[in-house]
């Protein structure tokens, strides 16, 4: 991958490269026809459309609206840069596995402005786009993540990209209105892509209106960061729907889940990254509001599993509403380093206000600390979930 990313620098160093010497900023022009980004998969016209070279980019790079683009290795924009991508843009990526993404590393800022008429669309170019096509878009902020401590760095695993920090508000830019499709491809057994995934992201980034749809690993993970995110929407994901781990503390608001034939969890919660350690000795944190899971149904899939809280993960969950799964919540860890369960006593891990539809057992407790389910959640039958139909129209793929 690295060797990848050295080529495409070798190519486009004399031609991108940003210096003192106040070089103006890339924009990618294109006369290519307008594409329709409210449908999803290709419509074919992508040989169309401006190729945006490998590299990692040292000066702003823009993306026309309304215009399509196209990648086939590691786009990485450096510390101090700018990716501005303009509503109704679409990205298709070559449809050769891991080693094509977009990578926003610390320091630099992604602008994504789409609208729910005109959605920005990061796609494959195959002509049957399969999840697992291309990689994904990865952002990497320099928030707190519980691996390291004080201002140290972890690494990505795609990329190899370092994250991490002291800095709670730090911005990596706004994403609004982003579908990414068909991304998951995996590196090894070990590293695979996200469709979003956010690295360490802070709390001054502007996360609302995204969707992953039918990715081969996680729809959205988060590695730590305290980035708040809003009107999220996944859609087929084959792993986790929405993943968290390494002292993830920020807020999920709005969000919609529906699992296809191949799933695993729609939540799948870790304090910390078991791989590694708890250096920062604090657990993830997030507050979850609104949210609306939607299985396949217990005569369909009787084993499933909506939420998995592991790894001493806590959090506050507001208006749930869980819809065809073998169990609602499933509850594991230890009396060590694992305390998932002391955030039931503790109040640092609640549900309030749920309710379960065709769910054979709303709480499983593999903690080994005893509670009762009215411990954990309160206000059974009186969650909504959230209106998915309201905000999730127009620029949402189903």
């Amino acid at each position: 991958m690295k060797n990848n990313v050295i080529l495409g620098l070798a190519i486009v160093t004399m031609l991108f490269s940003c210096s003192s010497d106040d070089t103006a900023d890339i924009v990618i022009n294109d006369s290519s026809s307008v594409v329709n980004n409210n449908g999803n998969g290709n419509d074919n016209t992508n040989d169309l459309c401006t190729t945006i070279p490998a590299a990692e980019y040292t000066s702003d790079l823009e993306l026309e609206a309304n215009k399509c683009y196209r990648i086939s290795g590691p786009v990485i924009m450096a510390s101090g840069t700018n990716l501005i991508i303009n509503e109704g843009a679409t990205i298709y990526a070559e449809a050769t596995g891991a080693d094509v993404y977009i990578a926003i590393s610390q320091g630099a800022k992604i602008i994504a402005t789409g609208t729910a008429n005109n959605p920005i669309v990061m796609t494959s170019n195959a002509p049957s786009p399969a999840a697992g096509d291309w990689g994904g878009l990865i952002i990497l902020g320099k928030a707190p993540i519980n691996s390291v401590t004080g201002s140290g760095t972890s690494t990505s695993e795609i990329a190899s990209l370092p994250y991490g920090g002291n800095m709670s508000n730090d911005s990596s830019g706004t994403l609004r209105h982003m579908r990414v499709e068909y991304s998951g491809g995996a590196a090894d057994g070990q590293s695979e892509n996200n469709a979003f995934s956010f690295y360490g992201v802070g709390n001054e980034t502007v996360v609302e209106y995204i969707q992953a749809y039918e990715g081969k690993d996680d729809g959205v993970e988060f590695f730590g960061g305290t980035v708040n995110v809003s009107y999220v929407s996944v859609i087929n994901a084959q792993d986790d729907s929405i993943d968290w781990t390494e002292g993830y503390t920020g807020t999920i608001t709005n969000a919609y889940i529906k699992h296809g034939s191949e799933h695993d969890k729609g939540i799948e919660a870790d304090g910390y990254n078991t791989d590694f350690s708890n250096e920062g000795g604090y657990y993830s944190k997030p507050t979850v509001t609104n949210l609306t899971i939607i299985g396949l149904g217990t005569a369909n899939d009787p084993d499933s599993e909506a939420i998995r809280l592991r790894a001493g993960t806590q959090g506050i969950f507001n208006n749930i509403l869980i819809q065809g799964y073998g169990e609602g919540f499933d509850l594991d860890g230890d009396l060590g380093d694992n305390p998932t369960g002391n955030g039931v006593i503790n109040g640092n891990l609640q549900v309030t206000s749920v309710t379960f539809t065709d769910v054979t057992l709303t709480m499983k407790n593999d903690t080994q600390v005893q509670f009762e389910e009215t411990d954990f959640i309160s206000g059974a039958t009186n969650g909504t979930g959230t209106d998915y139909a309201a905000w999730g129209a127009l620029w949402t793929a189903e």
